[in-house]
């Protein structure tokens, strides 16, 4: 950023700050250069509030437009107390104070060396975070949107899923009970006609030479005389 862009942002946030402190009707509102005395910030702004509740709404109304106007969220301190309010605005800093602790500090003669004329009544610098709020207002929306539409499209595939499994199951039991019988079916024959084979194989054949011998002891007996 250049140096004459950022002395034009400095006016812009000084003109914000001071027409919030206008707004909640501040009184001797007042603005210093501070440049050439600290290299923190470049304004300082000094206003009164006749009360703690005024303090407070001046400290909240700067807190707000600052942040309306596209700049950076002030920090506060002494907001619990009220009698000395402190909003850091960056490049320029705020003091809402009451009458009584204002006088007492005399916060001018440390930053007073160059006061800075103001035009009170002027133009208000046009907003610029009302816009980007609402973009994100809709971008929220949409990604809501968004996220409702895939929860229930989560929930029908769960329910169609559920709805399915029944089915499939059934389905595969019937499958398997119709396969059941054929296999167990096919399975005895194949062990009947394993079976026989293998009965007639281990029944042992008459042999020749048992006949023979049965034969020859016939005769034997016959030819052998009685006593």
């Amino acid at each position: 950023m250049t140096e004459a862009a950022e002395k034009k942002d400095v006016q812009k946030l000084q003109r914000v700050i001071v027409d919030a402190l206008e707004d909640v009707k501040a009184s001797n509102v007042a603005v210093f250069n501070t440049e050439h005395i600290s290299s923190l910030f470049e304004r300082v702004i000094i206003a009164s509030g006749t009360s703690n509740r005024q303090t407070k709404a001046l400290a909240a109304n700067v807190r707000d437009q600052v942040r309306n106007h596209g700049f950076a969220k002030p920090r506060i301190e002494g907001e619990e107390n009220g009698e000395w309010i402190i909003v850091d605005c960056g490049a320029a800093v705020a003091h809402i104070m009451q009458p009584n602790i204002r006088e007492y500090y005399n916060l001018e003669e440390i930053w007073g060396e160059k006061p800075v004329r103001l035009k009170f009544g002027a133009p208000k610098p046009p907003a610029a975070e009302p816009k980007a709020v609402e973009k994100r207002a809709k971008g929220d929306k949409a990604t809501k949107a968004s996220a409702k539409t895939a929860k229930s499209a989560k929930a029908a595939k769960a329910s169609a899923s559920k709805d399915k499994a029944p089915a499939k199951k059934s389905v595969i039991s019937e499958s398997a009970k119709s396969k059941a019988p054929v296999k167990t079916t096919a399975a005895k024959t194949a062990s009947t006609k394993s079976a026989k084979p293998i009965a007639a194989k281990s029944a042992p054949k008459p042999k020749a030479a048992s006949a023979k011998a049965k034969a020859s002891t016939a005769a034997r007996k016959r030819s052998t005389p009685k006593a």
